[in-house]
């Protein structure tokens, strides 16, 4: 094996996080029982993540201060439980999450699923129409040209860049690239920034795509709890994450996260942006979901704007104001950082669909009234699905969010998500389970309900979670592969 390893954590690392109280408070059992715990409940909260490479069992004793015999037999205890596996040569790993499909492929053919629900996509903005037609009649005058804007169409980079202006960030054209979707611009910063064996911040439950590129382009995700109700209590969490394991990205969405709803306050934000650029960390900055507000909920001023323009890295996309099939979305970024993405971003695409962003220019043109009619259509099937929710599944417990396109449900005891989720796929209802929201095998007590479909759709697949719900559920073996069985 190399010498280098991207997911594997040192013994002192590991050591480190493990609750020393844990061990000394045991009271009569055996020591390894204790120290195995530990790795359960890091491996469980997604602390330690899955196909993370252990430390050997002499390193590990080391750092423990315990005998190599001890931690030998904490991990034969989790290897039977299948938590963790040795790999001949290798090492030993934290065993996969049981060869959940890859977010791309969940779900299998969604457009011909009778409830498919795995992505949080919205119908198309009654806008759109007219957008492409615009775009029709502009698109023929470019027919003489080759078709490309590597960085985007002129006019549509000057249309973000006012956008962000009148949100108070200064902004030109020149800090704007134009990506084929917003997870087309995630994943040219990833590439870009992402060297291998770097730590990547991301809070916690988070989108699952970061976390596969993360793991894809060589780093390791550092994960941090968010909790809606006390977002400002991320602040502290993050700067002792960072200052634990020192490292060079951070990923957050701190408007209408996905999943969790939560959204950060002016102050906590602003502290959050302050203390990331004391770690010298980049920070990115999804905001996919910001212009999803409700209930006359208020803008608040956009993450990283009252630190150095550098310290931030910026991802936006219409996808979810006016629909996931416009694969329009965008990086902004100070000039020397978007230079950077750029020519990565140029090495896998050479244009996104100038048909596409000629639409999207003129959305942008009447972009308010497009957040209007995307507040006026999401709050009508929140608070339907809300309604459904509390009648038909009283033990299910969520936060009534303020903006975004799902709740994310905390599921009574003795329901597993991952479990859930392979029964409703028998019933024609596709979700995603909770367990592709973390990192480890955190989140399997979760479920998100997406409240984007039609209300017709939305009472049917509830009714189908209520009977299962009430039928209750099998609980899942570790390292099984009921997941797999919404693909």
């Amino acid at each position: 094996m190399d010498s280098f390893d991207a997911t594997a954590i040192s013994a002192p690392e590991l050591a480190a996080r493990i609750d020393p109280s844990s061990l000394r408070n045991r009271s009569g059992g055996p020591l390894y029982l204790g120290i195995a715990d530990e790795l359960r409940r890091l491996i469980e909260n997604g602390e330690v993540t899955a196909q993370t490479r252990l430390p050997a069992e002499r390193a590990l004793s080391i750092s423990l201060d315990v005998s190599r015999v001890t931690v030998a037999s904490a991990y034969r205890h989790l290897r039977e439980g299948g938590w963790i596996s040795a790999q001949r040569g290798s090492g030993t790993y934290v065993s996969p999450t049981s060869s959940l499909p890859s977010w791309g492929t969940l779900g299998g053919d969604r457009e011909t699923a009778d409830l498919g629900f795995v992505n949080a996509s919205p119908s198309a903005s009654p806008l759109l129409a007219d957008a492409y037609s615009v775009a029709a009649e502009k698109i023929t005058g470019r027919f003489a040209s080759g078709g490309y804007a590597p960085s985007g169409l002129l006019e549509l980079r000057e249309s973000v860049a006012a956008y962000y202006r009148g949100r108070g960030i200064p902004t030109t054209a020149d800090n704007i690239l134009v990506t084929s979707g917003a997870t087309d611009a995630i994943h040219a910063v990833l590439a870009t920034f992402t060297e291998p064996g770097a730590r990547v911040l991301i809070e916690h439950p988070t989108y699952p795509v970061v976390v596969e590129l993360v793991h894809t382009f060589g780093g390791r995700c550092i994960p941090v709890p968010i909790d809606p109700e006390k977002p400002e209590e991320f602040v502290a969490s993050a700067d002792r994450a960072a200052r634990q394991s020192a490292p060079t990205l951070a990923y957050f969405m701190p408007d209408f996260s996905n999943p969790s709803g939560a959204r950060l306050p002016l102050q906590t934000r602003r502290q959050l942006s302050a203390t990331m650029h004391r770690h010298a960390i980049l920070t990115i900055v999804d905001e996919v979901a910001a212009d999803l507000s409700m209930d006359d909920s208020p803008d608040i001023e956009p993450f990283g704007a009252a630190t150095p323009d550098i310290a931030t890295v910026t991802i936006g996309s219409i996808s979810k104001t006016v629909w996931g099939g416009m694969r329009v979305g965008w990086v902004r970024a100070e000039a020397g950082l978007l230079a950077r993405v750029t020519a990565t971003y140029a090495r896998r695409q050479l244009s996104a669909s100038i048909f596409d962003q000629l639409a999207a220019v003129e959305l942008m043109g009447k972009y308010d009234e497009v957040r209007r009619v995307r507040a006026d259509t999401s709050r009508v099937a929140r608070d339907h699905t809300v309604a459904l929710m509390r009648d038909r599944l009283p033990d299910w417990q969520f936060r009534v969010p303020e903006g975004g396109l799902a709740l994310w449900c905390s599921l009574p005891d003795g329901i597993r998500s991952s479990a859930l989720v392979a029964e409703a796929h028998s019933h024609g209802l596709l979700l995603a389970p909770g367990l592709r929201f973390g990192t480890g095998y955190a989140f399997d007590d979760h479920q998100r309900i997406p409240f984007t479909r039609s209300l017709p759709d939305i009472t049917s697949a509830i009714e189908i979670l209520a009977r299962l719900s009430s039928a209750g559920m099998p609980t899942p073996v570790v390292g099984s592969s009921t997941p797999a069985a919404v693909v």
